[in-house]
């Protein structure tokens, strides 16, 4: 069955139609909901709100984009809203805004590998890890960073700045990326 039959068997509330999407996209958005809230537990609740949300709005998804991205795009809100309700994300709309000069490049030292990035980001304060995160990570743009993250476009372009200069320096720190 193509997937615009099952969105669609879903829409009329179709029960079983509802597990198989949920089969069929339930680790992927697990794995989102651990790199955000990194208990499995918490993961777990968060990607089961987000899928019910996505259920009852199902009549919003227009198929714009997939409904792999419109349902990433609500598990990630989800995540964030319970990280503010745990207040343990904080973004400062009061950022001052400086002239930014655009560095386009990502590279590390060979030796570098991805999980040691990773465990750089997740030392980053919070308003850095999550511009960085949406940005690398989930491939969202700035514009789409500062709608998810309720913050105006420079603001997310400084974040990701100055993350990305903090992260750099967190990998030298550690003797991984001396060749920047």
């Amino acid at each position: 069955m193509l997937e615009i039959d099952l969105i669609e068997k879903c829409k009329n509330n179709d029960r079983k139609s509802q597990m198989r999407l949920y089969d069929m996209y339930c680790d992927g958005m697990y794995c989102i909901s651990m790199r955000y809230v990194k208990n499995t537990n918490d993961a777990q609740d968060v990607m089961q709100e987000a899928f019910i949300k996505a259920f009852q709005k199902l009549d919003q998804f227009k198929a714009e984009v997939t409904f792999g991205a419109w349902l990433k795009r609500i598990v990630i809100n989800k995540c964030l809203d319970f990280l503010k309700s745990k207040q343990q994300f904080q973004i400062s709309i009061e950022e001052t805004d400086l002239q930014l000069v655009a560095d386009n490049s990502w590279k590390v030292d060979e030796d570098v590998d991805v999980s040691e990035v990773k465990n750089a980001i997740e030392e980053l304060p919070e308003k850095y890890k999550y511009v960085l995160m949406l940005y690398l990570i989930e491939g969202y743009d700035h514009e789409e960073i500062s709608q998810i993250l309720g913050i105006n476009n420079t603001t997310s372009r400084t974040h990701l700045l100055r993350g990305k200069q903090k992260l750099k320096m967190l990998l030298k720190e550690k003797d991984y990326g001396k060749g920047y």
